[in-house]
């Protein structure tokens, strides 16, 4: 009988989002957190897939304000303090691009990128703010009096085309200061638009970078001329005198390729507007504060909008033809656009939204005429591939409850958000089991400016599980100013380490002699030449501590003298050990049970495994089914099997000493039960039990966890669905993984034999969902099991702001 014990008081404080980008391949979302750090999401077809490719630990003191993705492929975030850093996706540090220009920049807007074909459409007369200009029909619809301002769409063509985009910043002082991306690290400057009253808050190009637009506080939206700099015509915001002059902020602004523009204010108006003639088109005031994003579909036919009061609403653009006659158009067409409908998912302010296009490989679709069980209750019909197509665009959407959600772009009003994480920022918490005090287990937990290690003793215990309790053993904490990146607590509980933006520490857990102090922590010395780590790792007797550097180098420690004992260089080729570090950084790593293997994990997913004995990389495994890895270990039953899962929850057994994949993947990699590859939510750990003998393993995800059993074949599938959502009403559980409820009582309800009766019949791959938002599962022992959880009420409360209103400015 496996016992289940349960702890809720691990401290897990998650950051809000305040920037969202998407890269110009539209496969990857950068979201920018409070905190300062950025994670990069790979954006998946369905739910499984969903994957934070990367975490970088930024500036805490800096509030980002902004993020831009360049086509070249960098990324850049503007701050409130002035400064601009760039992002670097294959070192993950946070560089400054740009020093603080003594102002705040409230927006960021890349220069787009000019398709000929986009730009297509004629017209034989010109409006400017009203007034007719004449013009070559052959010249875009949107450029601004070509022949009276000298400017050559030829020049501006050779321009847009070179790698080198200008970025326009929108300012506190009320400039609009634009710089260019160089092929080197900083920003160069080019030019400043003429300074208006009030802030620019908001700033946006024209789909053919002839114009920009801005807005301010005074409630004025300003055109722009791109390469003359003056101002072409503005546009008062106010409706009917309501929020005009300083009341009036316009938060965001959109440019579509259909000539409008769209604007976000503080007031609760989306107002649509004609870019030839500035003048007003729609004026819809749906939502209940300040509208802070805006985001449009890859057709410029649907708008989202975002705002304070937590609702994501849809706008779609109706043609009305007036005076048809027998289906030919005889007069103009007039565009009007519609409010839809709305989505309120998100608790508190919504403060960003982006659209993006999965293209990672999609999974098969069930058959339509597979027949179902007959049932009592009617079952699940929502399923996230309904619409989670590839090629399907979904809008991606952030705010202060620190949560993403993932909606249907084309039928938005269809189906329900996805939440993308559960679990926002995750703490990194570590077993060490049978550890030199008495056996005791010690739970380790990575905060963002402190270590704690907690004892962890059982409770209640009874035949379906109890409650554990952890008593707080000491606390390390660094400076402010540094994030904690990674940290590593050894087996046996003796010693643990920590690294921030610096360097990495070293320490000793002993039992304190006097009652006032019963623990005792001591700094260890390590070596000075080594760098940050990303991630660490102790060797299953205690005497190794392994740290893949930010240098991409892979440093092991002897524990007891602080000497540095060899450096593993990961590599692609075989014979390649003298030529500089090229791989990408490691973000994971894993020891087996007999001290021999490490296996090192890249942020791309790539793996490298090393042998600890000759000292030499041993074999080079390539991203798996083209998909990252997101949790792995080596087996107690044997040491040189490597069990892996991957971001689309494919589990894979590979046999290091042979090079090749293990006989159990031979048979059922591919071959796993619907209902597991359907899993709710990605893999993010995996707990072996501690046993030579066990051939098991519990894979599991904030939302489920599954014992997945080597030893015995692989089932097939019951016809029973798996719903994708975040209540997941399965009530059978035929597992002797047991949950507890909200508030930590037990379901005491089964009686053993019961329990014994399912535990013998319980199939492989055996699902078993949770209630609350689950941090880590690991094993106390071969029959009991630890689950952190945390109601998400309990993380709300923590949160610094509350879900209601509030002003987004204040310098």
């Amino acid at each position: 009988m496996l016992q289940v014990y349960r702890n809720s008081s691990v401290e897990w404080k998650p950051a809000p989002v305040v920037a969202l980008a998407t890269s110009a391949d539209d496969y990857q979302v950068a979201a920018a957190r409070e905190d300062g750090s950025l994670e990069i999401w790979l954006v998946s077809p369905g739910s499984v897939g969903w994957h934070c490719q990367l975490t970088i630990h930024g500036n805490p003191n800096s509030r980002v304000s902004s993020l831009v993705w360049c086509r070249s492929g960098r990324l850049f975030s503007s701050s409130i303090d002035g400064s601009v850093s760039e992002w670097d996706l294959f070192d993950l540090t946070q560089k400054i691009a740009l020093d603080s220009i003594g102002v705040a920049i409230w927006q960021m807007a890349v220069e787009p990128c000019t398709n000929p074909q986009l730009n297509q459409k004629q017209s034989p007369k010109h409006y400017e703010n009203g007034y007719v200009k004449h013009r070559n029909s052959e010249s875009s619809d949107s450029e601004s009096s070509e022949n009276e301002d000298g400017d050559d769409p030829v020049e501006l063509h050779e321009d847009h085309a070179s790698d080198n985009s200008r970025i326009a910043f929108a300012c506190d002082d009320g400039c609009v200061r634009i710089y260019i991306v160089n092929d080197d690290e900083n920003l160069t400057y080019k030019r400043s638009l003429p300074r208006v009253s009030g802030r620019t808050l908001s700033v946006t190009w024209s789909c053919d970078a002839n114009r920009i637009f801005s807005g301010s506080s005074d409630g004025f939206i300003r055109c722009w001329d791109a390469k003359f700099a003056h101002e072409i015509y503005r546009i008062s915001v106010g409706l009917g005198g309501m929020g005009s002059g300083s009341e009036l902020c316009i938060w965001s602004l959109l440019a579509l390729r259909c000539g409008t523009l769209v604007s976000a204010d503080s007031i609760g108006s989306v107002q649509f507007w004609d870019t030839q003639h500035g003048t007003l088109v729609n004026a819809l005031s749906n939502h209940k504060g300040d509208v802070n994003a805006l985001a449009a579909s890859p057709s410029h036919t649907s708008v989202f909008s975002a705002g304070s009061d937590g609702q994501v609403i849809l706008y779609k653009l109706f043609m009305d033809f007036a005076g048809a006659n027998d289906g030919n158009i005889t007069s103009g067409v007039m565009k009007k656009w519609v409010y839809i409908s709305h989505v309120r998912v998100h608790t508190h302010d919504v403060r960003a939204l982006t659209v993006a296009v999965p293209i990672s490989r999609e999974d098969a679709i069930v058959e339509r005429d597979k027949k179902r069980p007959r049932s009592r209750s009617k079952p699940l019909d929502f399923s996230y591939h309904k619409w989670a197509h590839l090629g399907v665009p979904m809008l991606i959407s952030g705010g202060d409850d620190t949560k993403l959600f993932a909606y249907s772009a084309k039928e938005f009003t269809k189906f329900s958000p996805h939440d993308i994480c559960p679990v926002p920022q995750r703490p990194h918490i570590q077993l060490a089991v049978n550890t030199i005090f008495n056996q005791a287990a010690l739970l380790l937990v990575q905060a963002s400016y402190w270590i704690d290690i907690l004892f962890v003793r059982e409770v209640n215990r009874v035949v379906s599980g109890g409650a554990a309790k952890t008593y707080l053993v000491a606390r390390v904490k660094c400076k402010a100013s540094k994030n904690i990146t990674c940290s590593a607590i050894s087996p046996s509980g003796a010693v643990f380490a920590y690294s921030d933006h610096v360097k990495p520490c070293l320490f000793e857990l002993k039992r304190g002699a006097s009652s006032k102090s019963p623990w005792a922590v001591n700094k260890r010395q390590l070596p000075l030449e080594l760098p940050f780590a990303h991630s660490m790792v102790f060797s299953v007797d205690s005497s190794r501590l392994m740290i893949a550097g930010c240098d991409r180098r892979v440093f092991v420690v002897d524990v007891g003298s602080s000497e540095l004992v060899y450096v593993f260089t990961p590599r692609r080729e075989e014979h390649a050990e003298e030529l500089s570090p090229a791989e990408p950084p490691i973000t994971k790593m894993f020891t087996s049970t007999n001290g021999k293997w490490l296996a090192a994990v890249s942020c791309f997913g790539d793996v490298y495994i090393f042998n600890l004995e000759t000292q030499r990389q041993h074999w080079f495994i390539s991203r798996l089914d083209g998909h990252s890895v997101t949790a792995g270990g080596f087996t107690p039953q044997n040491s040189n099997v490597l069990i892996v899962s991957t971001s689309s929850n494919q589990v894979y057994a590979l046999d290091v000493e042979a090079k090749q994949l293990g006989e159990w993947s031979n048979h059922s990699t591919f071959a796993l039960p619907r209902r597991y590859q359907e899993f709710p939510g990605e893999v993010i750990g995996l707990s072996f039990p501690p046993s030579s003998s066990s051939s098991s393993v519990i894979a599991y995800s904030p939302r489920a966890m599954c014992l997945i059993d080597f030893g015995k074949p692989v089932d097939g599938d019951d016809n029973a669905e798996l719903s994708n959502g975040q209540d997941l009403a399965s009530k059978k559980l035929h597992s002797t993984l047991v949950n507890g409820s909200v508030n930590g009582s037990l379901k005491r309800k089964s009686k053993a034999s019961e329990l014994e009766t399912k535990q013998n019949s319980r199939k492989n791959f055996e699902l078993c969902p949770f209630r609350d938002p689950v941090l880590f599962v690991g094993h106390l022992s071969r029959t009991s099991t630890l689950i952190i959880d945390k109601p998400w009420i309990q993380a709300v409360k923590s949160f610094d702001t509350t879900p209601v209103h509030r002003h987004i400015f204040g310098t």
